[in-house]
Formats: structure tokens, sequence, C-alpha cells
């Protein structure tokens, strides 16, 4: 960057106007963020690589996270997994900046990601001004050359519009369709877009300054070496940590013998207790979700501030750090039993799928910080949580939440839930509507099943049949930066499908549209989540 600077300025422009250029008006996110992170990413590395800066092998590491997740966003359609996605996308390109010539991202704790996020924002907001200070300090003569060319290419300008202008309208009368072009451009400089532009030139500057700053940091902070020395000392006494920590647990052993006595014994002890599965499984997972990931914080807290003065203390600690952590493993599977139970009662839905992958990972996180902890390894909990973090967004977008949503509800309606029908709601097949096109070719492999029971097809095709005719309504010419594979693969499924949709009759009525289905039935086209 120091080398060049013009060229350092012209790459950050240019990429903020790819911003505008990829995104502006443009319906939804699609392949043009992976194509935007894919610039970003490869013109920071070029920067620093002209300036004689290396990338640490461990920081590339991080490229293959980002290229995938990035990528996601194209693939599947689902807004969790595509909210999720980018936002991890942005914090890995963020780590990315902070430690891309020193590599220290593995080694970090929990305050070195907040503290390297605090500078990088400062770099953002005042080092790209003293770069331009420091160049032309460096080179004072060369800015008085640039400045004198510019007040040439201003000159040249003004002189060049007037001749331009009378060719142009020389040439327009001359040829209709060149008129009909010039038109247009003009139509580009109408006053009434002036405060649209002004707002997009703005955004764009900011954009490039942004990047400025980031790949100043990049290149100037990356490799500072990592503190060992705690923020904040450790001042709670290890008597009192292992009261609070105590305690906690009995009151958690309290707890799963109440789970032990009545809920793992089976369906015939909650009945005992006057509750049918449907009515036990409704209450409970979320606050038992809850009581895990504050049971975390706890853990996490006492670990940073407690004294340990001697093996005998460090090792009580851990040892009770374990036991509340096993207990919490047994009152998160109490939480996925209820989980499985509402769903074997009234299907998956959004809420449940993420809470269903979230408590695995959570699980997961737990034994691992246990073992930490009882290691002394705490520097590596904050790789942990990050590590656990990657494979919950990389296990949704993996499982293709919306279509797996449709394959275990359709398969519990057929197969009969496996459970008592007095407990079992019917397939809720506008709860299909909701969901996105990641659905659809699911949904359609689902209806050509030949052994899929007539009346759970039925639902099936009416569903399609309403998903398209919204599609039809909805319809729009897509621009190719918004381009995504999911609706790409939905409306190649739909158009496969309608011949065998044929049957299907679409009524429209003041009151609404109607599917009537080959058997006579009727289906409204009303989607609703019920979560």
């Amino acid at each position: 960057m120091k080398t060049n600077p013009n060229r350092f300025w012209f790459i950050v422009i240019l990429l903020g106007w790819m911003f505008d250029f990829l995104f502006w008006e443009k319906p939804g996110v699609g392949i043009n963020f992976f194509l935007y992170v894919s610039l970003c990413l490869g013109a920071g590395i070029y920067l620093l690589k002209m300036d004689g800066l290396r990338l640490a092998p461990r920081s590339s590491l991080l490229l293959l996270p980002i290229a995938f997740l990035s990528a996601v966003t194209f693939i599947r359609q689902e807004p969790l997994t595509t909210f999720l996605s980018i936002a991890l996308t942005l914090f890995l390109m963020g780590v990315f900046a902070i430690v891309y010539r020193g590599g220290q991202w593995l080694n970090f704790s929990l305050l070195d990601y907040l503290f390297g996020y605090l500078r990088l924002f400062g770099s953002m907001l005042v080092r790209p001004i003293g770069f331009g200070l420091e160049m032309r300090k460096e080179q004072p003569s060369l800015s008085q050359k640039r400045s004198g060319r510019l007040w040439a290419v201003i000159r040249g300008i003004v002189i060049a519009l007037p001749v331009v202008a009378v060719f142009a309208s020389l040439l327009s009368s001359a040829d209709l369709v060149f008129e009909e072009r010039i038109n247009a451009f003009l139509e580009l400089f109408n006053i009434e877009n002036l405060p649209e532009y002004i707002f997009r030139l703005v955004y764009i500057l900011v954009a490039a300054y942004a990047l400025a700053g980031t790949y100043l940091h990049a290149a100037q902070k990356s490799d500072a070496p990592l503190s060992e020395k705690p923020l904040v000392p450790a001042f709670l006494g290890f008597t009192e940590a292992a009261i609070v920590l105590g305690s906690v647990a009995v009151l958690f052993a309290l707890f799963v013998i109440v789970q032990f006595q009545y809920f793992f014994g089976g369906q015939a002890n909650i009945a005992v207790e006057g509750y049918t599965y449907s009515e036990y499984a409704r209450r409970g997972f979320g606050e038992l979700t809850a009581v895990a990931f504050f049971s975390l914080l706890l853990l996490l807290g006492l670990g940073a501030i407690t004294k340990r003065e001697n093996e005998v203390q460090r090792k009580i600690f851990s040892g009770l750090g374990v036991g509340l952590v096993a207990l919490v493993i047994v009152m998160l599977v109490s939480a996925f039993q209820r989980l499985t139970l509402y769903e074997f009662a009234y299907g998956f839905s959004r809420l449940r799928t993420y809470t269903h992958v979230f408590l695995i990972w959570l699980g997961l996180l737990l034994i691992a910080i246990a073992l930490l902890e009882a290691f002394h390894r705490e520097r590596a909990i904050a790789l942990t949580m990050l590590l656990a973090a990657l494979g919950f967004v990389v296990s949704l977008s993996v499982l293709n939440v919306d279509a797996f949503i449709v394959r275990q509800n359709i398969q519990r309606e057929a197969q009969g839930g496996g459970i008592a029908a007095q407990d079992r709601a019917e397939l809720d097949a506008r709860y299909f509507l909701s969901l996105s096109d990641d659905a659809v070719p699911a949904m359609a492999d689902a209806f050509l099943d030949p052994s899929l029971p007539a009346a759970v097809r039925e639902k099936v095709g009416a569903v399609l049949v309403c998903m398209r005719y919204e599609r039809e309504l909805d319809w729009q010419a897509i621009p190719w930066q918004a381009f995504h594979l999911s609706r790409h693969a939905a409306d190649a499924s739909l158009r496969e499908m309608e011949t065998t949709l044929q049957p299907y009759e679409l009524i429209k009525e003041d009151r609404g549209v109607f599917v009537k289905t080959p058997s006579g039935g009727q289906f409204d086209c009303w989607g609703y989540s019920p979560d």
C-alpha cells in the first residue's frame, strides 16, 4: 500500500462501487454476497502481498470456513441459516484481518477477540486518515504533481463536454436507436434522481473507507503479540466459588432425581402424574436449554475470577465443574426427549429444528469446556466456542432445514407418528407454504413417491399448486447478481411437475384462493407459522 498509494485507493473505491453494483436494488442475497466476500479477500491479500507482507499459514485456515459460509448464502434460502452464515462470515473476516500476519487466533481468549475487534474498529475509523497524511508528508512534491495533473484533467473535461455534445446531437439525428440510447443515458442525470445518487455515493465512500481501514490494520497491527496476563486478576476466594458451584450442583441433582423418577421411566410414569406425552412435552425444553446456557456462563465466569492457590483447590474446582456439567448434560437429554415428544405430537417446525440441533452442539460444548477446565487449558475455551458456533451453522446448512421439515413431517404422517392418535396432530401441510424454496424439491420428491398415502400426497400436491400460483403473482426478472441456486432448483421442480399437477384445479374467489384436489377436497392457500 505504501509502495503505491494510488493503486490502494483505486482498489478500495472500486470495491465500494462493487458493493453498490452487486447489492443496490437487488431482490435479496444471492451469489452477490459470495462474490463480494471473494473480491474483498482477494484484493486484501493482493495489496498486502505487493507490500511484501505475507499471510500467516494459520490465518489461511480461516479462508476455508469463510468460503463455505459465504457460498451457503446462494445455496440455502432458509432465513436463520442465511443470517447466521452471513454473520459468521463477517465475524471470521474480521478475525482474518486481526491476525493476518500473526496467525494467533488459535490461541485467542474471549477477551482477545473483544479487544481485537475494538482495535479493528478503531483502525477503520482513523487509520485511513493517518495513512493519507503520512503519504502527503513523505511525498510532498509528488502530491503537487498529482494536483497539477488533476486540474489538467478537469480542464480537459470542461473543454471536451461541448464538443462531444455537438457530435452526439448530430449522430442522434442520424440514427433513431442511437438517439434512444443517448436519451436513456441522459435520464441517469435527471435532477429527480439526485438524492439517490448522493446517498449511493456516500455509502460507496463509507464502504471504501472502512475497507481501507481494515486493510491498513491487517498490514500494520495484525502481528501484535498476545498478552499472557489476564485483564482482571482472579479475586474471588476458592471457598466462595466452591459454595456457589456446590449449591447449584445440589439443586441440579434434585431436579435430575425427579426426572429419573417419572420422566425417564416412560409413558406409564407420566400418565400417573396426570399428563399425556404431548402435554408434558409442551413445557420445559426451552427452560432447560436456558438452564444449560446459563450454567455454561456460570462455569466460565467463576473459572475466570476464582483464585486457586494450590493443586488441591484446582482439582476440587475442576471436579465440581465436571459434576455440574454432568448434571446439565442429563437435563439436556431430558430437554431433548421433551422436544422429541413434541415433534412426534405436532411435527417439526423451524424453531423446533433449530432447538434440536442447538441442544446437540450445546451439550458437546459443555463437555469440551469441562475437559478443558479439568486439564487447565482455559485459553482454548474461546476456540472451542468458535468451533461449536461454526459447527451449529454448518449443521443447519448441511441439514437443509426446510427440506428436512418437509421430509420428516411427511414421513411422520405416513408412519403414524409413533405415538397414540389422541396425542398426535395431523399433517399441517399449510405450514409448508411458509417455507422457503429449499423445501420445494423435497415436496416434489414426496409427491412423486408412489408409496406415499393418497391423502398425504394430495395435500402435498395442493401445496405445490399454491406455491406455483404465488410465484406467478410475484414474478419479477431476477438480475444475475441475485442468482440463487435454491430458487433455480425450485423453479426447475415446478416446471417438471406442470403435467402431473394438472388434475388440481385452482379456484380464485373474493374470500381467497383455493385448490380443488382430484378427490374433491379443498385446500386454501394460506400459509402460517405455528411457532
